[in-house]
């Protein structure tokens, strides 16, 4: 059996800073909690109910394949605070309905996604 490579977060876990209150968590790719880009795509799916706390938040880097995304160990669970604490743009935004998108514009701004559809699983 392999063993699953720990990962080198760009910021340790002991220097995360509680910026929201919220213990809701949320999946992240490692574009930006190893690699440390900035939150390029976000969207609220609705939460999943499996007795976790879900915020229904999925971030990424926006660059990342298919490929990519369908290996599970390129990305993970975190409170969405973690996430906060990488990009602090997101902070605003993380009050949006299930089915709201933003992604980063030519600018560096996050705007609202208009053509983005939730996919039906």
């Amino acid at each position: 059996m392999s063993k699953k490579k720990e990962k080198a977060f760009l910021i340790p876990g002991d220097k995360i800073e509680r910026l929201i209150d919220s213990h809701e968590g949320c999946i992240a790719s490692d574009r930006i909690t190893v690699d440390g880009c900035k939150v390029g795509f976000m969207y609220r799916e609705e939460p999943y109910q499996n007795g976790n706390p879900d915020s229904g938040w999925r971030f990424m880097a926006g660059d990342e394949s298919d490929e990519y995304m369908e290996n599970p160990e390129n990305h993970s669970i975190y409170l969405v605070n973690t996430i906060c604490n990488y990009d602090r743009e997101i902070i605003p935004f993380l009050h949006s309905a299930p089915g709201t998108a933003y992604i980063r514009n030519e600018n560096g701004e996050l705007v609202l996604d208009e053509e983005w559809e939730v996919r039906e699983d």
